[in-house]
């Protein structure tokens, strides 16, 4: 019931952030603002957690977000996070984040490319498994958000949309004792 309300909350304050960025030709502005507020609320269950809080005064909600989004950050992007809070949604920011990153992915013609692997990838792994799914999908671009899993011992699984290569070592190790339990 919260994800059907949720979704019904977060997808047309996405779309509405959406079209003023592209009227005003700022959709990729607002991706990096957007992205790093993203950024910040999951970094920080203390901050989600004081933005969702309904005893917490408008004013300090307000004052806190200025704060993280600074004076830098274009007018049209702060008005909007006012006005969430003001109508009492601003619990829902993250998910009207990535809801507008997910829009912005779209326009661009970009793939997101969910990585989980056993270690840190540099940045020549990093291009190849972008190369590797942009071959793969035939999108414009591709953005990578990485995961850590040790238990995963070594390679990569990769998610795009839903689809799912497993090139870890647990998967084939897994794969071969279906085989040899067959």
């Amino acid at each position: 019931m919260k994800s059907l309300v949720s979704s019904e909350i977060v997808e047309p304050y996405a779309q509405a952030l959406m079209s003023v960025a592209k009227t005003h030709n700022l959709a990729d502005r607002f991706g990096d603002e957007v992205r790093a507020l993203v950024s910040a609320l999951e970094g920080s269950a203390d901050l989600s957690q004081f933005l969702a809080n309904p005893f917490i005064k408008v004013a300090d909600k307000k004052a806190v977000l200025q704060r993280i989004v600074g004076d830098e950050s274009h007018p049209f992007l702060r008005n909007f996070l006012m006005l969430l809070v003001d109508k009492g949604r601003i619990l829902f920011i993250e998910g009207i984040g990535k809801q507008y990153l997910a829009l912005l992915r779209e326009l661009n013609q970009t793939v997101l490319a969910e990585v989980v692997s056993a270690v840190e990838l540099n940045d020549a792994q990093k291009e190849s498994v972008k190369q590797r799914v942009q071959n793969i999908t035939g999108a414009r671009s591709v953005d990578l958000q990485t995961t850590i899993d040790p238990d995963l011992i070594g390679g990569v699984i990769i998610k795009v949309g839903s689809q799912i290569i497993d090139a870890s070592l647990r998967g084939q190790l897994r794969r071969i004792g279906v085989r040899l339990a067959a």
